[in-house]
């Protein structure tokens, strides 16, 4: 059961860092402990109470926002975590704390928080179910996908520009979506309730700004499948031509 425990800790750290594991595994890490490129085991840091701090305002933020009784408190709330983002990151450089811990929650509250802010709207009706499961579902492709290359290649697949835009497009669109303004009048170029400012209803400036960052998610997607087929098959290639030495 150790075993199987610290194999999987090994697995998480490698795909989250693969540079700063390899090097600690082997004992070759320079770098002081608690910088980025040698990551410490510590738990209980500033950075990772900061952390786990915007967990709790990302909760409090849905529940105020879904109960509608409090809007501008929920928004806060949730500017207030998206604040954390950057600084956890910046306490944990300028003291050198940076942990394992950190690292590996750090992208995973990133996407909480946008996941949270997704379901918000979603569950108070302004965006249509549709629009998060394809974000939602687009995430947790790409995520078995980057473990499933952790079997070819240790080093993750590298960030892709039209990536970062996705990101930006889907943060802007959805946080407009939350403010619920401008309000700008439907395109009615299309008749169907579930693609809200193409039709004739009125609605948030954002939602333009989420479907762009939907077609650039779909094809960042396309992307990093294709470049992980590519990477598969020239493992699997390295592997066939050691064999036949």
């Amino acid at each position: 059961m150790a075993r199987t425990l610290e194999n999987l800790g090994s697995q998480i750290r490698s795909a989250t860092d693969s540079d700063a594991e390899s090097a600690q595994r082997a004992g070759t890490a320079t770098a002081p402990v608690g910088t980025p490129e040698n990551p410490s085991f510590k738990i209980l840091t500033v950075a990772n109470v900061i952390t786990a701090c915007r967990l709790a305002l990302t909760i409090a933020f849905l529940v105020l926002f879904v109960q509608g009784n409090n809007r501008v408190l929920a928004l806060c709330f949730y500017a207030i975590a998206a604040v954390t983002d950057f600084l956890d990151g910046q306490v944990a450089r300028r003291t050198q704390t940076v942990s394992w811990l950190g690292k590996v929650m750090d992208p995973i509250m990133d996407r909480v928080l946008l996941f949270t802010g997704v379901l918000a709207i979603v569950l108070t009706g302004e965006l249509p179910a549709w629009v998060a499961v394809l974000v939602i579902g687009r995430d947790c492709y790409l995520g078995i996908g980057a473990l499933v290359l952790q079997k070819y290649r240790r080093r993750p697949v590298d960030v892709v520009y039209i990536g970062k835009v996705t990101t930006a497009l889907l943060m802007f669109g959805f946080c407009d979506l939350l403010l619920g303004v401008p309000v700008v009048p439907g395109l009615g170029v299309l008749g169907v309730a579930w693609l809200p400012g193409l039709n004739a209803q009125p609605s948030a400036l954002g939602i333009f700004f989420v479907y762009a960052g939907l077609i650039c998610s779909i094809t960042t997607a396309v992307i990093y499948t294709r470049e992980g087929i590519q990477i598969r098959l020239e493992a699997l290639a390295g592997q066939e031509g050691e064999k036949g030495r």
